[in-house]
């Protein structure tokens, strides 16, 4: 089942609905940063591995929130890619830290600097321009397990080597780490996204037989679990710029790459476009530094 393309990024000129369902799922997914970012940083550091954590955790309400947020932001994020690319609906997801920034400096009962405004303004321009003249393309929804090895050759290996150096670095090193492991199964996971809800128009039947649903489960597992304990590890403004940049450019690499996905660029349009991803990249990072949250008491939950 395939639908058809448009130059808008979607089926039958609905990119622009794949771009706001995109926000709506930014919105959703900074409310879940915040939220479960505080009730982990409660959690004592004698709790904070496997399951234990995962224990803690689960004992917390605002913790439980921040879970509801996710589920809806991933909801969101699902329809999104229904009706768009990746190289449309990912780079959308960066927002995430606009909306997180008035939040934690609500929660932080603080005003926002003029140069946290500039950088919001620089990122929403950037977003708007690369959305324009990029001219993202849909590929093809998915792909057989071959198309995909190589892949995940390179996904498996760069995991596992982030944790282990993980698990040798504590505080903000140990919580970057972590975050990028957390980006790359993100943005495979919204790769896998794809398929599974391209495969919901032959049934449920489809969707419980296909390879693709139990990986998208275990990556979304994952990224959640590893996710968790990079917010245990250190303060919001560690993890939150590797794996909001990570996510989106895994999943865009993954979209061109295995998806066949493009960009309609050519010529001058390429540099503009380096420019433009430099700045979002570079927006994103002084907006996710700015957002941070200071950690909730203890007696959080």
């Amino acid at each position: 089942m395939s639908l058809p393309a448009t130059s808008a990024g979607g089926p039958e000129g609905l990119g622009w609905l794949a771009a706001v369902l995109a926000l709506l799922a930014a919105a959703l997914f900074a409310l879940a940063a915040a939220a479960q970012q505080r009730s982990a940083a409660a959690v004592p550091e004698e709790h904070a591995s496997g399951l234990r954590l995962v224990r803690s955790l689960l004992r917390s309400r605002l913790w439980w929130t921040g879970a509801l947020a996710d589920a809806g932001g991933f909801m969101a994020q699902a329809a999104a890619l229904g009706l768009g690319s990746l190289l449309l609906v990912q780079p959308l997801l960066v927002t995430t830290v606009l909306f997180a920034l008035p939040l934690g400096a609500r929660w932080a009962r603080r005003r926002l600097r003029r140069a946290e405004w500039t950088w919001a303004a620089v990122l929403s321009v950037a977003l708007a321009v690369f959305v324009v003249s990029g001219d993202p393309t849909p590929g093809v929804d998915s792909v057989g397990w071959r198309q995909w090895l190589p892949a995940w050759g390179v996904l498996g290996a760069s995991c596992a080597a982030c944790l282990m150096a993980a698990a040798l670095r504590r505080g903000r090193a140990r919580a970057v780490l972590l975050a990028l492991v957390t980006g790359l199964l993100y943005g495979l996971a919204a790769a896998l996204t794809k398929g599974v809800v391209d495969s919901l128009g032959d049934g449920p039947g489809a969707v419980l037989s296909s390879w693709g649903t139990y990986l998208l489960a275990a990556a979304l597992l994952g990224g959640t679990v590893v996710q968790q304990s990079a917010y245990q590890a250190g303060p919001l403004e560690a993890s939150l710029p590797a794996a909001t940049v990570g996510e989106p450019v895994v999943a865009a690499v993954l979209g061109v790459i295995v998806l066949e996905e493009r960009l309609r660029a050519g010529g001058a349009e390429w540099l503009l476009i380096a420019v433009l991803v430099t700045a979002m990249v570079a927006a994103t990072v002084a907006l996710s530094r700015a957002s941070v949250v200071p950690a909730a008491p203890a007696a959080v939950g």
